[in-house]
């Protein structure tokens, strides 16, 4: 079964393409505007503390937000059921902002992406051919996930270009990470720029919940980060009040001091190593995967009531950081809580505090 050519269907079915003024590009550009209209009038969009359920997918979302000590909640989310007019694809994203103007970034980036996305899965989907003669299932998936990762990589790029030449942002000292998933039938799509993280919650053969971390913490002192930060004259280093947290600086060593090595915004380092490029991986749901967390700072946490999962979720961090990070001011949490199944297969026992801590990171 081929299931990208439905998408395109409900692209092209929302807006008539129209000759002379309007480009294709436009176009493309009405039709996801005019998607995502849709999708938050029959309250299939969500960007605030709530939950998403469709009658046409087995897929439930968990959703909540808390602002921090240091001011303006800067993380901002989004959850799209439907997706693209898709009855089986939910869209995923949480955005961390940082800096004077990280809420306006991050902000930005969550109203982008999403349509932009399927504008840029549109054109990709345009310049290859997916034909219905695959003889292996391995051969179209991977066919695929490449046009998604091809549409991520422009998405990502035609972003931040954008945010650098905004009229109204000030993106040059600030900055938003990126973490998303899109969750087609029993398909998974993860692209994450910076550090907020995603960990599936599978169970083992006695049914309890085990932690699999799906995306990579993108700090400066990983290798291959750090390698391309000093190759184009960053440094990576830390300051002597804050052993073993490593920032990207500037080649004066002055600024910004910024604790990722990816990130939209922040063009003030776009030139010393830093960069808004996503890591995208895939995966297949199996029977055991129960459900996966997006968080930008937190703990996880095992609930019965799915609508109070990312609740108990955010509550169970904010303790945490009370107790681990006293005297310092809690940073804002955020997390999405995306069941796979109507109802659990098995009965998952809660995790360990130790558990926890291990599978999402407290800022």
């Amino acid at each position: 079964m081929v299931l990208f050519p439905s998408l395109l269907d409900g692209l092209a079915g929302t807006v008539s393409i129209k000759k002379g003024r309007n480009s294709r590009k436009d176009a493309g550009r009405e039709a996801a505007e005019a998607l995502a209209k849709d999708a938050r009038k029959n309250e299939l969009m969500l960007s605030s503390s709530g939950i998403v359920k469709s009658n046409k997918s087995s897929n439930f979302a968990s959703v909540c937000s808390k602002r921090g000590q240091k001011g303006i909640n800067q993380d901002s989310l989004v959850v799209w059921e439907e997706f693209g007019c898709q009855e089986d694809m939910i869209f995923c994203g949480i955005f961390d902002g940082h800096g004077p103007w990280g809420h306006f970034v991050s902000k930005r980036v969550r109203e982008s992406v999403p349509s932009s996305l399927l504008c840029k899965w549109q054109e990709t989907l345009s310049l290859t051919s997916l034909g219905m003669d695959f003889e292996m299932d391995l051969d179209r998936n991977l066919h695929q996930f490449d046009i998604w990762k091809q549409s991520y990589l422009k998405t990502y790029a035609a972003i931040d270009h954008e945010l650098k030449q905004h009229p109204e942002i000030d993106s040059f000292c600030s900055g938003s990470t990126a973490l998303t998933i899109i969750k087609q039938g029993e398909h998974l799509v993860i692209t994450n720029v910076g550090d907020s993280r995603a960990v599936l919650a599978t169970t083992d053969d006695d049914g309890c919940l085990v932690p699999l971390q799906l995306t990579i913490d993108f700090k400066p002192n990983l290798p291959e980060e750090a390698e391309r930060i000093t190759r184009s004259n960053g440094r990576v280093f830390c300051l002597r009040d804050e052993p073993g947290v490593f920032r990207v600086w500037m080649p004066n060593g002055k600024t910004p001091g910024l604790a990722l090595s990816r990130a939209f915004g922040d063009h003030c380092v776009k030139d010393f190593g830093l960069i808004s490029e996503p890591d995208v991986t895939q995966r297949n749901i199996t029977s055991r995967d129960q459900f996966v967390i997006l968080a930008t700072d937190g703990v996880v946490f095992s609930t019965p009531d799915r609508e109070k999962s990312a609740k108990r979720l955010v509550e169970c961090a904010v303790r945490a950081w009370k107790n681990k990070k006293r005297g310092i001011a809690m940073d804002d949490i955020s997390a999405i809580c995306l069941f796979f199944h109507p109802s659990p297969s098995q009965k998952a026992a809660p995790l360990t505090i130790s558990k926890q801590a291990d599978m999402i990171k407290t800022f």
